[in-house]
């Protein structure tokens, strides 16, 4: 199928690649809520257990068949991904819905919402379907993946929820933790999907007042949990206190895309391509512990720390290609946090650029327990190298995580890791490093 061909609704196409990228994508418009991909692995119309469900919460299947790969966005335009790996694919699971919710309004709110598929092998495009007639919705399904006498397609569907990502979770067998909210009635026309809608909190799974109602399906694990939290400027830090974050591993992820396109390279490697260009960002952190020692986590020297004694931080490696799949990660072992002063999140250009303008980078800390949180860098307008991401700070009653998006530029002959040293006042001792 030629990326020139749009799907109407109800229509499908084969999907012959052993691996996919599945894009939605939209304009940005202002008061546009934002917008996010989520998948879910179904067996017979419903999905087994909770861990069925791929989103921004919980990014990969157990089976490493589908991965959320996260947003990408430029100047006019967002699009989050998920992966689809067939080989990889359990074989009961026999469809694979595609869906998106809107965070903080409707997708009558959102311009030019598509969805594609795209071979992960050579970046053709498979399958395009393009959904405009959407209006009080809050989750959309906009196509799904299913198996059909052994092969692989993909059918356009465009039916929605006015429930949200719940509604949508709730329908297809998943227990969520957060309380059901009444849904208000649907307008005349409206089309949903052809299944039973989520009960109301009336209806019968509704337990007596002092017994909590049973989950959908006797699972080991807790509810999926839908909250996600971005910070802002106006809203910069969260605590993971509050939110029941604080054991388990931590994951921070900075993910990061090349906004300026580079000349001479073929329109089919795209973006693959472009991430190649010799960047390297180093994700890195430093850290004091309660009693007084300090450190820091880079790949610099090879100081990729141990999760299970201090720092009790780990760097995941090295990645020099970017984004297209993981980005840089680093952990903290919250099991410790006792031990934990503070950590300060943050990222270096090692090679391949003098600042971070033309670089657009997210950064997701992913609690064990609790909502993801994530945020997005402003535009750099200094030429900096440092960038401080986020701190993490225990003052012994909350941990507390806040956003710093704070752009710094090394005096000429001082380091970046000198330099963001000084900004917060770590007070280390620092000698040249290579990796």
């Amino acid at each position: 199928m030629g990326a020139s061909m749009t799907m109407q609704k109800g229509t499908n196409v084969a999907v012959p690649a052993p691996a996919v990228r599945v894009e939605l994508g939209w304009r940005t418009t202002p008061g546009a809520p934002d917008v996010d991909a989520s998948a879910l692995l179904l067996v017979s119309g419903k999905v087994r257990s909770d861990a069925d469900f791929v989103f921004y919460n919980q990014p990969a299947h157990a089976s490493g068949a589908v991965r959320h790969e996260g947003k990408r966005t430029t100047a006019d335009s967002v699009t989050d991904a998920l992966a689809v790996d067939f080989s990889r694919m359990e074989s009961a699971i026999d469809r694979i819905v595609v869906a998106a919710s809107a965070d903080g309004g409707t997708f009558g709110q959102v311009a030019g919402l598509y969805v594609r598929v795209v071979d992960a092998a050579d970046g053709s495009e498979l399958a395009r379907f393009e959904s405009a007639d959407a209006t009080v919705e809050t989750a959309f399904i906009l196509g799904e993946l299913y198996l059909r006498q052994g092969a692989w397609k993909f059918r356009a569907v465009g039916q929605g929820y006015d429930t949200g990502l719940e509604g949508l979770a709730t329908d297809f067998g998943i227990s969520v933790d957060e309380p059901q909210q009444q849904a208000p009635q649907p307008p005349a026309g409206r089309t949903r999907p052809p299944r039973p809608a989520p009960a109301p909190p009336t209806g019968p799974q509704a337990a007596p007042a002092q017994q909590p109602a049973p989950p959908v399906a006797p699972l080991a694990a807790p509810p999926v949990r839908l909250t996600k939290i971005t910070l802002t400027k106006e809203t910069p830090s969260v605590s993971l206190t509050k939110q029941g974050g604080t054991s388990g591993a931590l994951r921070v992820n900075l993910n990061w895309e090349v906004r300026k396109q580079f000349k001479g390279w073929g329109a089919k490697l795209g973006r693959a391509a472009a991430m190649h260009a010799d960047l390297d960002l180093d994700l890195c952190a430093l850290y004091e512990l309660t009693d007084g020692s300090k450190g820091v986590v880079q790949a610099l020297g090879n100081a990729f720390g141990s999760l299970g004694r201090p720092p009790y931080i780990h760097l995941d490696g090295d990645d020099r290609t970017g984004a297209l799949s993981t980005g840089e990660n680093l952990t903290v072992d919250l099991d410790h946090k006792d031990r934990l002063r503070r950590v300060l999140i943050f990222v270096t250009i090692y090679e391949g650029a003098r600042s971070f303008a033309d670089l657009h980078a997210t950064v997701t800390l992913q609690p064990q327990n609790g909502a993801a949180i994530d945020f997005s860098l402003d535009e750099c307008t200094v030429p900096s190298t440092v960038c401080a991401l986020a701190l993490i700070t225990n003052d012994g009653h909350d941990l507390t995580v806040q956003r710093e998006a704070r752009y710094l530029v090394p005096q000429r002959g001082v380091s970046p890791q000198r330099t963001i040293d000084a900004a917060y006042g770590w007070g280390m001792d620092w000698t040249p490093g290579r990796k």
